[in-house]
């Protein structure tokens, strides 16, 4: 159900987004050694963000990862409030969702296998710098809501076991959805991509595969 309400409003959307997309470049990537790998996962709807555990919690940026003890990969995801978390999206969650601007949450969840090993996923690895792969973070825990400062609580369980859903900064709407958010992370730690006009998974998992073609 997910794909297919996503489907439509991305064949709905196609015409807005040719009109507001740029081919302009996004931030220059740092040029120190690329050591540190993180993964994107693509399930032809929505992308998220794998980043190693032990190499968040090292970082100290994201106080969260303290709900995940000994997680051996992290997943990041960001979405609409209300469609994201739902046991049974409908179409009329994901049109509202898509034409309004709507309140967002962050999934965070644990993922025990290398990323790789994900059935039914598409998966890119993409290499980044040390100092990219900490803006990275620092990016990802700069999205969360923290009304009282420091470590924010989970608002509900997650999708999978092990994981929770938390408030999250911006507003979730056609022209900003979960695959702009990803661009816009991965931007953050150093590749040249740029968001601008990434509605759907498949153009977000096309901009990365250019980008890391080009390294």
């Amino acid at each position: 159900m997910r794909l297919l309400t996503f489907t439509i409003l991305w064949v709905i959307s196609g015409f807005w987004l040719a009109a507001c997309s740029s081919t302009s470049p996004g931030l220059k990537a740092d040029t120190g050694p690329r050591t540190q790998t993180i993964s994107v996962i693509s399930n032809a709807w929505h992308t998220a963000i794998v980043l190693p555990g032990p190499k968040v919690v090292k970082t100290g940026l994201l106080p969260e990862s303290a709900d995940f003890p000994d997680a051996a990969f992290l997943e990041f995801g960001w979405g609409d409030r209300v469609y994201y978390p739902a046991d049974e999206p409908t179409f009329e969650m994901a049109l509202t969702a898509a034409m309004t601007s709507t309140p967002a949450v962050m999934h965070i969840a644990v993922r025990s296998q290398a990323p790789y090993s994900y059935e039914g996923l598409e998966v890119i690895d993409v290499a980044l710098t040390k100092e990219g792969f900490t803006l990275l973070v620092k990016a990802i825990a700069g999205e969360l809501k923290r009304p009282q400062g420091g470590r924010t609580e989970p608002v509900s369980t997650g999708l999978y076991p092990q994981s929770y859903f938390y408030e999250a900064k911006g507003s979730f709407h056609l022209f900003n959805t979960c695959n702009t958010w990803t661009a816009r992370m991965l931007q953050t730690g150093g590749l040249e991509l740029s968001p601008t006009g990434v509605s759907s998974a498949n153009e977000l998992m096309a901009r990365l595969r250019r980008a890391v073609a080009s390294h």
